[in-house]
């Protein structure tokens, strides 16, 4: 069982949502805490409310889709604590639409926070750990990938937020499998939460060319779509980090935040092995889908 007590996590996408929740618990359970994320009011709001709990914390700002603030970020991890025990990949935004009409700016501010983020935290962080166990028989570490429900199944107008999280759950597979390979003391949980009431649906905020960008009734439709579903989740993003560090403590890989969602998953894999035809992910809410539709018709 893993012990949080004095271990480093380095979190991004701190600074809200599930961020924001795991730096939380990780304070209240002893841990030695560098945040970063690129909203810096945030991000010094929860700074400053763990550290006047008394917790061992630094802040930094880094948008996780370029290499060199991540490396960064790493850098200063090693400089402040001189290791790294856990890392949450966790930063993350969201769009929709059509999947013919998101364009090469949508695709590359997705795919850059959603995948690259993961990307440069596993190619970066995890050969720091591996040194570290090299060089301590007793070193422990875990890496958690915040992925999605998405990433499992392939909903219509989600196609470019769906392509970016199951690229994640591919990659984290890979992960555990290479880690188990070498027999490294790293565990790997992937995160794949359904709808939870977090900031996601407003993540154009931090989208650097907002002031530009147009939108289609599709993405429109989209956004309208999944800020009514995001905030109308039974499930907490106080809840989500407890079930996270329950699933690093125990070595669980796969961890969901309902397991109601996965029906649609088990359709796919059923599909995909009988070579049909992709089932109707709305085929249990007709409603939804004709909703959709008469939306994108309008």
């Amino acid at each position: 069982m893993f012990d949080f007590e004095g271990r480093v996590a380095v979190i991004t996408g701190a600074a809200s949502g599930f961020g924001r929740e795991f730096a939380r618990l990780g304070g209240r359970l002893g841990m030695r805490l560098v945040l970063a994320d690129i909203e810096v009011e945030p991000l010094r709001l929860i700074e400053q409310e763990l550290l006047e709990a008394g917790c061992d914390v630094v802040a930094l700002q880094c948008d996780v889709s370029r290499g060199d603030q991540v490396q960064a970020l790493a850098d200063a991890t090693m400089a402040h604590y001189g290791v790294v025990h856990v890392v949450f990949n966790n930063a993350g935004v969201g769009a929709g639409g059509l999947i013919w009409e998101s364009t090469k700016a949508d695709w590359e501010w997705l795919l850059g926070v959603n995948l690259f983020g993961v990307i440069h935290g596993v190619r970066i962080f995890t050969p720091l750990m591996l040194a570290a166990a090299k060089a301590d028989p007793d070193y422990r570490g875990h890496i958690l990938n915040t992925a999605s429900v998405a990433g499992l199944q392939n909903a219509p107008t989600m196609g470019i937020y769906n392509v970016s999280k199951h690229a994640v759950v591919s990659l984290t597979e890979t992960l555990y499998q290479d880690l188990q390979l070498i027999e490294a003391p790293i565990g790997v949980s992937l995160l794949c939460p359904f709808f939870v009431p977090t900031g996601i649906h407003q993540s154009a905020r931090n989208r650097p060319d907002t002031r530009h960008a147009t939108t289609t009734v599709s993405q429109r439709t989209a956004q309208a779509f999944s800020e009514k579903a995001v905030m109308s989740g039974k499930v907490s993003a106080a809840q989500v980090a407890t079930l996270a560090f329950d699933a690093i403590r125990d070595g669980q890989f796969y961890v969901y935040s309902e397991t109601a969602p996965l029906e649609n998953a088990r359709h796919r894999l059923e599909d995909l092995v009988a070579q049909r035809n992709p089932r109707d992910p709305y085929a249990e809410v007709p409603h939804v889908r004709e909703l959709l539709r008469a939306r994108l018709k309008s």
